[in-house]
């Protein structure tokens, strides 16, 4: 079979950190299985993020509406606010896939070791957006990042990187 022709090279993808975040969570709460799976809200207690253009907290308030998939994935749905260091406010969305592997979930599951997993032994991946009328920041409604989460006591951490 031959190539279909209107494939064209394009610019390979690579990426610039854009900042490291931590969210401290909330004890979560469980809706119990509906007809997509288990729903829990992981509610953002607070947190703090800083990168090389920028820092600040995260605000109470948001969260993680996850889904826990029959199959044992997990699928988030994450809205969280950002005050920048400046004051100015920045509303970070993001969806994302966190696969465990089934000989680890237990570890996972229990608070005394969680932490202690290593992160490259799952897959935890976000595509994070931004929104914010504050025009110092307006550059953030225009790009796309990926992430890269992992477990810390008390709540989540990622490493968050601009597609360039």
């Amino acid at each position: 079979m031959a190539a279909d022709p209107r494939v064209k090279s394009v610019a390979e993808i690579k990426t610039a950190p854009l900042f490291d975040i931590v969210v401290d969570l909330n004890p979560r709460l469980n809706f119990g299985e509906g007809p997509f799976g288990r729903r829990i809200l992981f509610g953002a207690a607070g947190g703090s993020f800083e990168g090389p253009k920028l820092r600040g907290d995260v605000l109470a308030g948001g969260g993680d509406w996850a889904l826990f998939r029959t199959d044992g994935a997990m699928s988030l749905d994450v809205r969280l606010t950002l005050r920048m260091h400046d004051d100015a406010l920045v509303h970070m969305s993001y969806g994302g896939r966190w696969i465990t592997p089934a000989n680890l979930r237990a570890d996972l599951a229990d608070p005394a070791r969680r932490q202690q997993v290593d992160p490259g032994s799952y897959y935890f991946r976000t595509n994070p957006l931004f929104e914010t009328g504050a025009a110092q920041y307006a550059w953030m409604n225009d790009i796309v990042c990926v992430g890269s989460g992992y477990l810390v006591e008390g709540g989540i951490a990622y490493n968050i990187s601009q597609i360039i």
